[in-house]
């Protein structure tokens, strides 16, 4: 089989879905599959260049109806006072509801700026107390007075959200955040696409066909985004695959992925961590693993990124040579994965260092992995 994929990789040719079963078996050697995709990188990108971002993750609210069993960041809508609701600091150590003020992310995207960040990313809980002012206000607020700035916001989960509460159709959700400022969507909220486990992880969310509807609406649209898969659920390689394949076929369809992006589940502090620790979490070599056989599987798709910030820095300089082509973001600011037990920080320096310490050549990229700025 290796020789079999070898051959397609060096031909174009598409992997079929036994070739890609292949790839994600626990039987494939890992060193072969981190070679074949390494390969494809690069055929698809620069061999001796890895690129990243200086932007910062801004969580807006941790106000959540959701009630994803896999979350440690969120607080109940149900538990909050909605009078108390706004909080514009995220000083508490307290388990709190709060909301940013316009004012307070204003000052985060500043500081942003300051630090030679040219992007966010928004994202945040499903509150049910903002109204749709709220989330446009804040869109425009930004374009107003930082024009330069690249707003990467709002997951498929928020979006219809959106939708259901303010009685719009996804494409009026969409046009009216593109008109205050909006300029692409992040991948969050897809999880694993299997029904089975999203019924068990997150019955409050949307179905993994509402997520990419929600995408393909967006791509029609004009508007980029990223894709994700988050394993370590207990999923099997059949759940893997079906993921993998429903991406590229969209990809197909539309071409509005720019990047994929896939990490392990963070157990630490959730209702599902001593469920996940009796079934067996998702470890270094599997995240390579699924990392590869996205680099093969999905050879629509330009770029991969490395999950550093929930795999950490070592197991992120080793997955350069497992497929990815971009090292992510330095990530000024992470609040959610980092309440589940990820603490994993960096700065541009120390990103640097560690992709030319892999044998690569750092490249200072912005949102769309357009307009290189300095290598």
């Amino acid at each position: 089989m290796y020789k079999s994929i070898d051959e397609k990789v060096r031909d174009g040719t598409r992997l079929s879905v036994e070739d890609a079963a292949w790839c994600l078996s626990k039987g494939t050697d890992i060193w072969q599959l981190g070679s074949l995709a390494h390969r494809m990188r690069c055929l698809k990108n620069p061999p001796d260049r890895v690129t990243y971002q200086v932007d910062r993750n801004i969580n807006y609210t941790n106000i959540c109806r959701s009630g994803c069993r896999f979350c440690a960041f969120h607080v109940p809508h149900e538990s909050i006072r909605s009078e108390k609701s706004i909080k514009p600091e995220l000083g508490n150590t307290e388990k709190t509801g709060w909301t940013l003020s316009v004012e307070e992310i204003l000052r985060k995207v500043k500081e942003t700026i300051d630090n030679g960040g040219d992007g966010i990313l928004l994202q945040g809980g499903l509150n049910p107390d903002l109204p749709f002012e709220y989330y446009l206000n804040v869109l425009k607020a930004i374009r107003a007075r930082y024009s330069g700035i690249h707003i990467h916001a709002f997951s498929p989960p928020e979006i219809l959200f959106f939708s259901r509460k303010f009685s719009m159709p996804v494409e009026d959700v969409l046009r009216s955040l593109i008109k205050a400022g909006l300029d692409s969507i992040p991948g969050g909220g897809a999880e694993i696409f299997s029904e089975s486990i999203r019924s068990l992880i997150a019955p409050g969310k949307c179905t993994g066909d509402q997520w990419l509807d929600t995408m393909k609406r967006a791509h029609r649209l004009g508007l980029k985004t990223t894709a994700t898969m988050v394993i370590g659920f207990g999923e099997t390689v059949s759940d893997r695959l079906d993921h993998l394949f429903k991406l590229r076929d969209l990809q197909d369809e539309t071409g509005g992925f720019t990047a994929f992006i896939a990490w392990t589940f963070q157990p630490k502090n959730t209702k599902l961590e001593n469920e996940i620790k009796q079934k067996g979490e998702a470890w270094g070599i599997d995240y390579l693993r699924v990392q590869a056989s996205a680099r093969l599987i999905l050879d629509n798709f330009q770029h991969i990124q490395v999950s550093w910030v929930t795999q950490g820095m070592r197991l992120g300089s080793l997955a350069l040579r497992f497929g990815a082509d971009d090292f992510s973001s330095m990530m000024m600011e992470e609040n959610v994965v980092a309440s589940a037990g990820a603490g994993f920080r960096t700065n541009e320096i120390e990103m640097r260092e560690i992709i030319e310490t892999a044998g690569f050549r750092p490249v200072k990229r912005l949102s769309l992995y357009q307009n290189i700025l300095h290598a």
